[in-house]
């Protein structure tokens, strides 16, 4: 692979990390351990792994509407997220908002990524190198998400109890961006 076809490669793994960037931004403001933040990146960047690779498979066989799916379900289980984590805040159930464990982890990581699915589906028809490609997305993906928990970690120490409601609403209204883009 020449630099030259690497270029696009990186510029749309920052478009579809950028995803991961703006929901990890907001669920930062939830109480997190340092490991924990650790795990969200890695499964995050996992997940931007594999739903390309299932997307450019399926992406020989799958007609261009399946993408329109795959983005209406990310854009639906983001908005089911940040409720969450609102309805959370204002109960204050301290149980509840510690972080995404378990299949709560993986339901995270599979809204956020859910997008380089309908984007794999796409370089799959175009033929794209499969390897090179899906790493490229997950390592950058993984950075990004690890960026925007740590700020958004930050963020919460500066808003105080308000911070996880805020946090959610960023969620909520970026599963709304999805789905009436502007």
């Amino acid at each position: 692979m020449t630099f030259e076809q690497l270029i696009p490669l990186i510029i749309m793994a920052f478009a579809l990390g950028m995803d991961a960037f703006s929901v990890s931004l907001g669920m930062g403001m939830m109480t997190l351990k340092v490991r924990q933040i650790l795990y969200i990146g890695i499964t995050i960047g996992i997940f931007h792994i594999i739903m390309p690779f299932i997307g450019m498979v399926l992406g020989r066989f799958l007609s261009e509407q399946y993408g329109d799916i795959a983005h209406f379900a990310g854009a639906i289980l983001l908005i089911g997220l940040g409720f969450y984590i609102v309805y959370s805040s204002i109960l204050e159930n301290e149980e509840a908002r510690t972080a995404p464990i378990g299949i709560s982890l993986f339901v995270f990581a599979f809204g956020v990524s859910i997008d380089s699915f309908s984007v794999g589906l796409s370089l799959g028809i175009y033929g794209a190198q499969t390897i090179i490609t899906i790493l490229l997305f997950g390592f950058v993906s993984m950075l990004l998400a690890w960026l925007g928990l740590l700020i958004g970690r930050h963020a919460k120490d500066m808003l105080g109890t308000y911070g996880e409601i805020v946090g959610g609403i960023i969620l909520v209204g970026f599963g709304l961006y999805l789905l009436f883009p502007i």
